[in-house]
Protein backbone atom coordinates (compact mmCIF):
# COMPACT_ATOMS: atom_id res chain seq x y z
CA UNK A 1 0.00 0.00 0.00
CA UNK A 2 2.82 2.35 0.19
CA UNK A 3 3.07 2.98 -3.48
CA UNK A 4 -0.49 5.03 -2.64
CA UNK A 5 1.64 7.46 0.04
CA UNK A 6 1.57 10.78 -0.93
CA UNK A 7 2.93 13.52 1.30
CA UNK A 8 1.34 16.37 2.52
CA UNK A 9 1.97 19.90 0.80
CA UNK A 10 0.71 23.29 1.46
CA UNK A 11 -0.75 23.64 -1.93
CA UNK A 12 -2.37 27.14 -1.46
CA UNK A 13 0.29 29.74 -1.54
CA UNK A 14 -1.48 32.25 1.13
CA UNK A 15 1.64 34.79 1.08
CA UNK A 16 0.30 37.43 -1.11
CA UNK A 17 -2.12 39.21 1.10
CA UNK A 18 -2.87 42.84 0.83
CA UNK A 19 -1.79 45.00 3.84
CA UNK A 20 -1.25 48.34 1.57
CA UNK A 21 -3.67 51.27 2.85
CA UNK A 22 -5.96 53.59 0.80
CA UNK A 23 -3.25 56.50 -0.57
CA UNK A 24 -5.56 59.16 -0.02
CA UNK A 25 -4.18 59.52 3.26
CA UNK A 26 -1.43 61.70 1.16
CA UNK A 27 -4.40 64.21 -0.28
CA UNK A 28 -6.04 65.68 3.40
CA UNK A 29 -4.47 69.25 2.45
CA UNK A 30 -7.18 71.01 0.79
CA UNK A 31 -6.98 73.13 -2.18
CA UNK A 32 -9.84 74.90 -3.53
CA UNK A 33 -9.14 74.03 -7.15
CA UNK A 34 -11.04 71.44 -9.70
CA UNK A 35 -8.16 69.20 -9.73
CA UNK A 36 -9.29 68.81 -5.65
CA UNK A 37 -12.70 67.93 -6.59
CA UNK A 38 -11.61 65.23 -8.61
CA UNK A 39 -9.43 63.98 -6.73
CA UNK A 40 -11.40 63.96 -3.59
CA UNK A 41 -14.69 62.43 -5.65
CA UNK A 42 -12.12 59.79 -7.11
CA UNK A 43 -11.03 58.88 -3.42
CA UNK A 44 -14.65 58.41 -2.26
CA UNK A 45 -14.94 56.07 -5.09
CA UNK A 46 -11.78 54.27 -4.43
CA UNK A 47 -13.02 53.49 -0.90
CA UNK A 48 -16.44 52.35 -2.13
CA UNK A 49 -14.72 49.51 -4.96
CA UNK A 50 -15.67 52.08 -8.14
CA UNK A 51 -12.14 51.64 -9.27
CA UNK A 52 -12.64 52.18 -12.90
CA UNK A 53 -14.09 55.23 -11.95
CA UNK A 54 -11.85 56.62 -9.57
CA UNK A 55 -9.59 56.17 -12.37
CA UNK A 56 -11.77 58.38 -14.39
CA UNK A 57 -11.80 61.27 -11.98
CA UNK A 58 -7.81 60.84 -11.33
CA UNK A 59 -7.45 61.12 -15.32
CA UNK A 60 -9.16 64.59 -14.35
CA UNK A 61 -7.23 65.88 -12.10
CA UNK A 62 -3.91 64.91 -13.14
CA UNK A 63 -5.18 66.73 -16.77
CA UNK A 64 -5.52 69.86 -14.98
CA UNK A 65 -2.74 69.53 -12.67
CA UNK A 66 0.00 67.49 -14.20
CA UNK A 67 2.08 67.85 -10.94
CA UNK A 68 -0.56 66.59 -8.75
CA UNK A 69 1.41 63.88 -7.00
CA UNK A 70 -1.47 62.16 -4.72
CA UNK A 71 -3.44 61.82 -7.93
CA UNK A 72 -1.12 59.72 -9.91
CA UNK A 73 -0.64 57.67 -5.83
CA UNK A 74 -4.11 57.22 -5.51
CA UNK A 75 -4.64 56.06 -9.18
CA UNK A 76 -2.03 53.60 -8.75
CA UNK A 77 -3.70 52.38 -5.92
CA UNK A 78 -6.90 51.76 -7.68
CA UNK A 79 -4.76 50.13 -10.83
CA UNK A 80 -3.40 47.98 -8.17
CA UNK A 81 -7.01 46.81 -7.30
CA UNK A 82 -7.45 46.03 -10.77
CA UNK A 83 -4.80 43.92 -11.44
CA UNK A 84 -3.16 46.29 -13.82
CA UNK A 85 0.25 46.29 -12.18
CA UNK A 86 2.28 47.90 -14.74
CA UNK A 87 0.17 50.59 -15.08
CA UNK A 88 0.51 50.94 -11.23
CA UNK A 89 4.24 51.19 -11.28
CA UNK A 90 4.02 53.96 -13.80
CA UNK A 91 1.49 56.12 -11.53
CA UNK A 92 3.68 54.79 -8.73
CA UNK A 93 6.83 55.95 -10.48
CA UNK A 94 5.54 59.41 -11.52
CA UNK A 95 3.98 60.34 -7.62
CA UNK A 96 7.75 59.21 -6.21
CA UNK A 97 9.56 61.67 -8.95
CA UNK A 98 7.18 64.68 -7.57
CA UNK A 99 7.26 63.51 -3.65
CA UNK A 100 10.52 61.00 -3.17
CA UNK A 101 9.31 60.66 0.61
CA UNK A 102 6.23 59.17 -0.79
CA UNK A 103 5.47 56.04 2.30
CA UNK A 104 1.86 54.69 0.11
CA UNK A 105 3.89 55.28 -3.51
CA UNK A 106 6.34 52.39 -2.39
CA UNK A 107 4.42 50.66 -0.83
CA UNK A 108 1.90 49.88 -3.28
CA UNK A 109 4.49 50.17 -5.96
CA UNK A 110 5.83 47.61 -3.74
CA UNK A 111 3.11 44.98 -4.09
CA UNK A 112 2.90 45.68 -7.73
CA UNK A 113 6.09 44.29 -7.72
CA UNK A 114 5.02 41.55 -5.80
CA UNK A 115 2.20 40.53 -7.82
CA UNK A 116 4.43 40.87 -10.53
CA UNK A 117 6.79 37.82 -9.45
CA UNK A 118 9.42 40.99 -9.29
CA UNK A 119 9.98 39.94 -5.56
CA UNK A 120 13.87 42.00 -5.05
CA UNK A 121 12.28 45.30 -6.38
CA UNK A 122 9.18 44.64 -3.98
CA UNK A 123 11.95 44.50 -1.32
CA UNK A 124 13.66 47.36 -2.49
CA UNK A 125 10.37 49.50 -2.37
CA UNK A 126 9.87 48.03 1.23
CA UNK A 127 12.94 48.75 2.47
CA UNK A 128 12.76 52.49 1.55
CA UNK A 129 9.37 52.27 3.61
CA UNK A 130 11.24 51.26 6.67
CA UNK A 131 13.88 53.64 5.90
CA UNK A 132 10.75 56.79 5.56
CA UNK A 133 8.39 55.24 8.67
CA UNK A 134 10.37 52.78 11.03
CA UNK A 135 7.12 51.51 12.60
CA UNK A 136 4.86 50.38 9.32
CA UNK A 137 4.25 47.12 10.18
CA UNK A 138 3.22 46.89 6.15
CA UNK A 139 6.92 47.33 5.59
CA UNK A 140 8.04 44.69 7.28
CA UNK A 141 5.33 42.15 6.61
CA UNK A 142 5.51 42.87 2.70
CA UNK A 143 8.98 42.43 2.56
CA UNK A 144 8.31 38.94 4.41
CA UNK A 145 6.26 37.46 1.91
CA UNK A 146 8.42 38.44 -0.76
CA UNK A 147 11.85 36.81 0.93
CA UNK A 148 9.32 33.88 1.35
CA UNK A 149 8.83 33.72 -2.21
CA UNK A 150 12.71 34.04 -2.77
CA UNK A 151 13.02 30.61 -0.65
CA UNK A 152 14.39 33.29 1.98
CA UNK A 153 12.49 31.92 4.85
CA UNK A 154 14.52 32.87 8.01
CA UNK A 155 14.68 36.21 6.49
CA UNK A 156 10.62 35.88 6.38
CA UNK A 157 10.81 34.82 9.58
CA UNK A 158 12.39 37.84 11.13
CA UNK A 159 10.40 40.34 8.86
CA UNK A 160 7.07 38.89 10.26
CA UNK A 161 8.95 39.08 13.81
CA UNK A 162 9.15 42.96 13.72
CA UNK A 163 5.38 43.19 12.18
CA UNK A 164 4.28 41.61 15.09
CA UNK A 165 5.93 43.97 17.15
CA UNK A 166 5.07 47.38 14.73
CA UNK A 167 1.36 45.98 14.28
CA UNK A 168 -1.73 47.13 16.73
CA UNK A 169 -2.55 44.52 18.56
CA UNK A 170 -6.75 45.37 17.79
CA UNK A 171 -5.97 44.02 14.47
CA UNK A 172 -6.72 41.08 15.03
CA UNK A 173 -7.62 39.82 11.80
CA UNK A 174 -4.35 41.02 10.29
CA UNK A 175 -2.29 39.47 13.30
CA UNK A 176 -3.68 35.92 12.32
CA UNK A 177 -2.27 36.69 8.66
CA UNK A 178 0.96 37.25 9.78
CA UNK A 179 0.88 34.56 12.57
CA UNK A 180 -0.22 32.21 9.25
CA UNK A 181 2.76 32.94 7.26
CA UNK A 182 5.25 32.86 9.70
CA UNK A 183 3.65 29.31 9.87
CA UNK A 184 4.30 28.95 6.80
CA UNK A 185 7.84 29.79 7.35
CA UNK A 186 8.55 27.31 10.01
CA UNK A 187 6.72 24.46 7.90
CA UNK A 188 9.34 25.14 5.05
CA UNK A 189 11.86 24.85 7.49
CA UNK A 190 10.88 21.96 8.93
CA UNK A 191 10.03 23.34 12.24
CA UNK A 192 6.55 21.56 12.71
CA UNK A 193 6.50 22.35 16.40
CA UNK A 194 6.73 26.16 15.52
CA UNK A 195 4.69 25.87 12.46
CA UNK A 196 1.67 24.21 14.27
CA UNK A 197 1.60 26.96 17.12
CA UNK A 198 1.54 29.76 14.38
CA UNK A 199 -1.12 28.32 12.77
CA UNK A 200 -3.16 27.44 15.81
CA UNK A 201 -2.69 31.75 17.20
CA UNK A 202 -3.84 31.92 13.78
CA UNK A 203 -7.41 30.16 14.09
CA UNK A 204 -7.45 31.40 18.05
CA UNK A 205 -7.08 35.34 16.02
CA UNK A 206 -9.56 34.43 13.53
CA UNK A 207 -11.68 31.11 13.53
CA UNK A 208 -13.65 31.94 10.23
CA UNK A 209 -10.09 31.78 8.04
CA UNK A 210 -9.80 27.79 6.46
CA UNK A 211 -6.32 28.61 5.34
CA UNK A 212 -4.80 28.14 8.80
CA UNK A 213 -6.72 24.88 9.33
CA UNK A 214 -5.86 23.70 6.44
CA UNK A 215 -2.08 24.88 6.89
CA UNK A 216 -2.53 23.47 10.32
CA UNK A 217 -3.64 20.07 8.77
CA UNK A 218 -0.69 19.72 6.72
CA UNK A 219 1.82 19.99 9.31
CA UNK A 220 0.06 17.41 11.37
CA UNK A 221 0.06 15.10 8.49
CA UNK A 222 3.78 16.27 8.19
CA UNK A 223 4.18 14.84 11.78
CA UNK A 224 1.87 11.18 11.23
CA UNK A 225 -1.06 12.48 12.92
CA UNK A 226 -3.41 11.26 10.51
CA UNK A 227 -6.31 12.11 13.00
CA UNK A 228 -5.27 15.76 13.62
CA UNK A 229 -4.92 16.29 10.39
CA UNK A 230 -8.40 15.10 9.35
CA UNK A 231 -10.05 17.06 12.23
CA UNK A 232 -8.58 20.66 10.54
CA UNK A 233 -8.87 19.47 7.15
CA UNK A 234 -12.30 18.91 7.88
CA UNK A 235 -12.89 22.27 9.71
CA UNK A 236 -11.13 23.69 6.63
CA UNK A 237 -13.58 22.33 4.29
CA UNK A 238 -16.29 23.58 6.42
CA UNK A 239 -15.26 26.49 5.83
CA UNK A 240 -14.18 26.38 2.21
CA UNK A 241 -16.02 23.32 0.92
CA UNK A 242 -14.54 23.10 -2.61
CA UNK A 243 -10.79 22.91 -1.70
CA UNK A 244 -9.88 20.04 -3.80
CA UNK A 245 -6.50 19.64 -2.13
CA UNK A 246 -8.08 19.74 1.44
CA UNK A 247 -10.24 16.44 -0.16
CA UNK A 248 -7.14 14.90 -1.35
CA UNK A 249 -4.65 15.24 1.63
CA UNK A 250 -7.95 14.21 4.29
CA UNK A 251 -8.68 11.21 1.46
CA UNK A 252 -4.59 10.77 2.35
CA UNK A 253 -4.92 10.33 5.99
CA UNK A 254 -7.71 8.27 6.25
CA UNK A 255 -6.22 6.12 3.94
CA UNK A 256 -3.11 5.89 6.22
CA UNK A 257 -5.53 5.20 9.25
CA UNK A 258 -7.33 2.45 6.96
CA UNK A 259 -10.37 4.08 6.50
CA UNK A 260 -10.54 3.40 2.83
CA UNK A 261 -14.05 3.78 2.05
CA UNK A 262 -13.74 6.87 3.80
CA UNK A 263 -10.55 7.40 1.78
CA UNK A 264 -12.40 6.93 -1.72
CA UNK A 265 -15.04 9.29 -1.29
CA UNK A 266 -12.56 12.34 -0.31
CA UNK A 267 -10.29 11.57 -3.51
CA UNK A 268 -13.80 11.01 -6.04
CA UNK A 269 -14.13 14.83 -4.54
CA UNK A 270 -11.04 16.01 -5.10
CA UNK A 271 -10.94 14.42 -8.92
CA UNK A 272 -14.19 16.19 -9.13
CA UNK A 273 -13.16 19.87 -7.92
CA UNK A 274 -9.49 19.54 -9.86
CA UNK A 275 -11.50 18.82 -12.57
CA UNK A 276 -13.69 21.88 -12.25
CA UNK A 277 -10.53 23.93 -11.46
CA UNK A 278 -8.72 22.84 -14.87
CA UNK A 279 -5.88 21.37 -12.60
CA UNK A 280 -4.97 19.14 -15.27
CA UNK A 281 -1.87 17.52 -13.72
CA UNK A 282 -3.04 17.28 -10.00
CA UNK A 283 -6.51 15.84 -11.43
CA UNK A 284 -4.65 13.04 -12.84
CA UNK A 285 -2.23 11.99 -10.04
CA UNK A 286 -5.65 12.17 -7.88
CA UNK A 287 -7.64 9.94 -10.33
CA UNK A 288 -4.46 7.46 -10.52
CA UNK A 289 -4.60 7.18 -7.13
CA UNK A 290 -8.17 6.84 -6.41
CA UNK A 291 -8.13 4.66 -8.83
CA UNK A 292 -5.32 2.59 -7.32
CA UNK A 293 -6.86 2.39 -4.14
CA UNK A 294 -10.11 1.21 -5.74
CA UNK A 295 -8.68 -1.64 -7.02
CA UNK A 296 -7.03 -2.45 -3.75
CA UNK A 297 -9.90 -2.35 -1.71
CA UNK A 298 -11.29 -4.59 -4.86
CA UNK A 299 -9.18 -7.23 -4.67
CA UNK A 300 -9.03 -7.22 -0.45
CA UNK A 301 -13.02 -8.08 -0.61
CA UNK A 302 -12.34 -10.42 -3.34
CA UNK A 303 -10.07 -12.16 -0.97
CA UNK A 304 -12.91 -11.75 1.93
CA UNK A 305 -15.30 -13.84 0.05
CA UNK A 306 -13.26 -16.60 -0.87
Amino acid sequence: MNRFILSFSIAVTFACLVFAAPAHSLSTVEEPNAASVFLQSGIEKLLHGNYQEAIENFNEAIELRKDFAPAYSDRCLAYLELAAYQSAIADCNQALKLTPDNVEAHLNRGLAYYRLGEYRQAIADNNQVIVLKPDDFRAYYNRGIAQAMLGNHQQAISDYNLALITIPQTSTFRLADIYNDRGLAWFELSNLPSAMDDFSKAIHLNSHDYRAYYNRGCACGRSSDNSCAIRDFTASLQLQPDNAQAYLNRGIANHQLGHERTAIADLQKAVEYFAQEGATTNYEKTLNLLKNLQQQLSSQLEIALI
